[in-house]
């Protein structure tokens, strides 16, 4: 009887030291990391790009009628259409360049969404150009998405 109790009593003892360290694990190892997953669009994105395939970027971005682009040109509604003005501006690997994402600062919003901020640069042979942005994601069903992007140029200094 009285190991059977001593046996009852480790495993409690177990249970409770288990329950103790598993309550102070990091998030990420309990379950997915939303800015880890904010970052990991952003990253696949600019591989994507550097790689010349503009279908892998704009997986990032919700492919909605109602996403929306903001820059120089105003606003832009529908995945279409910033597909459309993506292949327009860097119609080949020339005018896209090398890609760098720097300064990202990941702000949630709620649960369920995040603002983030950055800057970005291309390196190109017939000109660096770069300049900040503001992306809002939502969480979809389909994961993290870009539902609206605000892109601004800024002058490069040489």
């Amino acid at each position: 009887m009285k190991r059977i109790l001593w046996l009852l009593a480790f495993v409690a003892l177990g249970l409770g030291v288990g329950s103790i360290l598993a309550a102070r694990r990091p998030a990420a190892d309990v379950a997915v990391n939303p800015e880890a997953a904010v970052r990991t669009v952003l990253e696949a994105q600019e591989t994507a790009w550097n790689q010349g395939n503009v279908d892998a970027f704009l997986l990032g971005y919700w492919k909605s009628e109602k996403l929306t682009f903001s820059g120089s040109q105003g606003i832009i509604r529908g995945f279409a259409a910033v597909e459309e003005r993506y292949r327009k501006g860097y119609p080949d690997r020339q005018a896209m360049g090398k890609l760098a994402f720097t300064g990202l600062e990941v702000r949630f919003l709620n649960p369920d969404a995040a603002l983030v901020l950055g800057e970005w640069h291309l390196t190109r042979e017939k000109g660096d150009i770069g300049g900040v942005f503001s992306l809002v994601f939502q969480k979809l069903p389909e994961g993290w998405r870009i539902v609206h992007d605000h892109t601004s140029v800024i002058p490069v200094k040489n």
